[in-house]
């Protein structure tokens, strides 16, 4: 598609070029002006019929928003901004030079400039930054009939239909009514009489991954968002959802790979800013792998005399840190999801400690006799390193396992636990644990 309708933006084809976009869905839209290059990009939304390119535009990435709203005219990007939700503009304000966004909403119409000041003054990562204001409210003394006559006047132009949120005349949140409910109703019921008063809100300041929680506990399409005094100001979609769990999980894997979360794709961020998230991390984990040199120096007695216990250390290593590895990632995946908490920390060791040890009488059962068999090493040391084996797999268990629980009990993000910092805490203490067991069994001095 990117070479037919490049091939006839080069001949001048244009109208034929507006047809081909016309009939397509407005998200391959997006994605096919987004392999354009940056500077033709422009050429190509121009080309768009103005009843499509407010809508093209909210599927853009919030790179692309950014270059081609800036390559438009004034005039141009106000009605873009004018179209798009109010969250969507934003969004993608935010993220902008105040001077830009300043001349931008200069041309927008006062309603507009209002709903997205509105959502500008809320703390990043807020319910009240991610909600839009464009939603439908009754009154609990409309009939059905007039309910339905407001949604076909106001409906056009908001973000979601299917729930109506009921309003008292302070605008307090009082509950709700799908529009199924409507459509099946009798036109001359009171919506106080088929809404729901039990609705489920959260405030303007509340997490946005804990509102994710929250979509996906009660399987929600929508959410109220009310301030500290039950006003409703906005409401949360479903597709703004979407993009928080996304984005949570990311910086989740991006912690748990030792690395600061960037805000940026990783085609888009430099090598300089690459380095400067990667770089205290590894420079913090080669600081503390010090700790394990200073362990296998303080037992140099006991690897000379038994010089043959040094070949074991990597499996040591390597095994405890997968086995601490393993019950770092499933305790943070359900930290995350909320199925695990604080008071659940007894039940989680006493689990972890029978799972450490099973797998490591399996590790240690079929590692003694690789030794015996294979590295042909006497009874004494294979009894030593197979002591260790079930001793490093049960320690790793648990500190995987309870130390992304305390980091969340005192406020750390949870996956800053994860794989490379057990890691490092799982060799040192595997070493300890070796050469005390070997100083123990074979009366080394």
């Amino acid at each position: 598609m990117y070479e037919e309708i490049k091939h006839l933006i080069d001949t001048q084809q244009y109208t034929r070029v507006r047809e081909i976009m016309n009939d397509m869905n407005p998200v391959d839209t997006a994605q096919l002006i987004e392999t354009f290059p940056e500077a033709e990009r422009i050429k190509v939304f121009r080309l768009l019929p103005k009843s499509l390119a407010a809508d093209v535009f909210s599927y853009l990435t919030l790179e692309a928003e950014q270059d081609i709203i800036t390559r438009l005219t004034e005039k141009e990007a106000g009605n873009i901004l004018d179209s798009l939700y109010a969250d969507d503009a934003s969004d993608l304000l935010d993220e902008m030079p105040a001077n830009v966004v300043k001349r931008l909403l200069a041309h927008t119409t006062p309603e507009t400039r209002r709903d997205i000041n509105h959502l500008l003054q809320y703390p990043d990562d807020s319910a009240g930054s991610i909600m839009t204001v464009e939603f439908v409210d009754l009154k609990e003394h409309n009939t059905v009939s007039q309910a339905l006559h407001k949604i076909r006047l106001e409906g056009v132009d908001k973000e979601t239909i299917n729930t109506c949120y009921v309003l008292n005349a302070h605008r307090k949140l009082i509950g709700a009514v799908s529009l199924r409910r409507l459509l099946l109703s009798d036109p001359v019921e009171k919506i106080g009489d088929i809404m729901e008063d039990n609705v489920i809100s959260v405030g303007t300041l509340a997490d946005q991954e804990a509102v994710a929680h929250t979509f996906q506990k009660y399987d929600f399409t929508s959410m109220p968002v009310v301030d500290k005094e039950n006003r409703l100001v906005g409401i949360i979609t479903i597709d703004d959802i979407v993009d928080i769990m996304q984005q949570e999980a990311t910086e989740d894997m991006e912690m748990m790979s030792a690395a600061t979360p960037a805000d940026k794709p990783y085609m888009k961020t430099g090598v300089l800013e690459t380095w400067k998230n990667r770089i205290p991390w590894l420079l913090l984990l080669m600081i503390s792998s010090t700790f394990t040199s200073k362990i296998i120096s303080s037992y140099e007695a006991a690897l000379a005399s038994y010089v043959v216990l040094t070949t074991f250390i990597p499996m040591f290593m390597g095994t405890g840190g997968n086995a601490g590895g393993q019950a770092s990632v499933i305790i943070i995946r359900g930290l995350s999801l909320n199925e695990i908490t604080f008071k659940d920390t007894p039940r989680i060791i006493w689990k972890e400690l029978r799972v450490g040890l099973l797998c490591g009488i399996t590790l240690s059962v079929v590692n003694f006799f690789k030794l015996l068999l294979f590295d042909r090493v006497t009874i004494p040391i294979a009894f030593v390193v197979s002591l260790t084996m079930i001793m490093t797999v049960v320690m790793a268990k648990l500190i995987g396992a309870v130390l992304p629980i305390a980091a969340k009990r005192i406020g750390f993000d949870p996956a800053v636990m994860a794989s490379p910092f057990i890691t490092t805490i799982v060799d040192a203490m595997s070493l300890m644990i070796y050469f005390r067991v070997a100083c123990t069994l074979l009366n080394i001095g």
